[in-house]
């Protein structure tokens, strides 16, 4: 966890809403709780089961601009070795996904006679292996867990990333060569915009979801250039040709939290905040567990299903009711799996003894 000093509110804010955003979005979707919110509250249950899961491309973006922080602080080339980056990303990601893959399998086991539909069946070795590599999507595996596919497409769009930073590194020696990588970025990342986001066939490929992934990574670094507020002009006018070309509602929302994300940072520069100081420790306690959140709303889901279908004469309103203690429960048990779990995962390293490769 970082100290608080080291927090940015307004990412803490974002990551805060999104994620639950995308837990009542999963809520209103699978099982008799969601026939039962639909049934108690049928328009705001149809919002939020339609458009709730477009909080991703909030976390597409927020992501894209604390990676592209994290490698490239001040606008400077990228230092770390490849390898090292890709392994320390991988870990972080898929250890927690992993032990949240687990309590999914074994709430499956609960509740296979009463909710068979959304219980895996013959779960294969290779199936397994697939997921414990973030390659079940490209090997055209079922995901065993909802949000698998979005764990998997951090890696490759982190991956992606990386390697732009380090194709400008080693291509291009000359003095100017630091806008190289961002310029690389802002040309893949249009190319996904006009191009790759229009496939829903690549949608398990990392080109497909880079525009909205690019659009934080270049928020980054448009802010600490000199004329960077023109540069964001220019940008947010080429993704604005992409939606005219042809309109996608994730799309916009990807640019709209951008151009947000770009005020927010604006307005810190000038020692201001876009959001009131007292609300500080309030969005770190909600972001902080947010991934945590994200992998283990789903086997509580599972558990809670399972009791309503199972309950005799059971209302809408009792499932409601559910649904929020499916909410809260899942908020809750999302500390400890933060502490015991996620935060060491994102120090360990089970290669630690080897030697450091080189920079390159």
């Amino acid at each position: 966890m970082s100290t608080p000093s080291r927090r940015l509110p307004h990412i803490d804010a974002l990551k805060a809403v999104a994620a639950q955003v995308i837990v009542l979005h999963h809520l209103v979707s699978y099982g008799p709780i969601s026939r039962a919110a639909h049934e108690a509250l049928p328009q705001l249950a149809g919002l939020m089961h339609e458009y709730g899961r477009m909080a991703v491309q909030v976390f597409l973006v927020v992501a894209g601009y604390l990676s592209a922080r994290g490698l490239s602080p001040r606008g400077g080339a990228l230092q770390a070795a490849v390898p090292q980056l890709l392994w320390r990303r991988y870990l972080r990601l898929v250890l927690p996904f992993l032990a949240a893959l687990a309590l999914t399998l074994g709430a499956c086991g609960l509740v296979a006679s009463s909710w068979p539909e959304l219980v895996p069946a013959d779960i294969s070795a290779g199936q397994l292996f697939a997921h414990a590599l973030l390659l079940h999507d490209v090997l055209g595996y079922e995901a065993l867990t909802v949000g698998a596919w979005y764990v998997a497409i951090d890696l490759q769009l982190f991956a992606l990333l990386v390697g732009l930073l380090w194709l400008a590194r080693r291509g291009w020696r000359h003095p100017g060569r630091l806008v190289v990588g961002p310029l690389l970025v802002a040309g893949v990342a249009l190319a996904s915009a006009f191009v790759f986001n229009l496939d829903p066939a690549l949608d398990a490929w990392a080109p497909y979801f880079f525009a909205a992934y690019g659009l934080g990574a270049l928020v980054h670094w448009l802010t600490l250039w000199r004329h960077g507020r023109a540069g964001l002009v220019l940008l947010a006018a080429a993704i604005c040709m992409a939606l005219m070309f042809a309109w996608r509602d994730r799309l916009a929302l990807a640019l709209a939290t951008a151009l947000w994300l770009a005020w927010a940072e604006a307005r810190r520069a000038q020692g201001r905040s876009a959001l009131p100081a007292s609300w500080n420790p309030t969005l770190a306690a909600w972001a902080t567990p947010s991934y945590a959140l994200f992998l283990l709303h789903f086997p509580v889901l599972l558990l809670t299903n399972a009791l309503l279908a199972n309950a005799a004469d059971a209302t809408p309103e009792m499932g409601l009711l559910l649904l929020v203690v499916t909410w809260a429960l899942a908020n809750w048990l999302a500390l400890p799996f933060h502490r015991w779990v996620e935060a060491p995962a994102s120090r360990f390293d089970p290669l630690a003894w080897l030697p450091r490769p080189r920079t390159a």
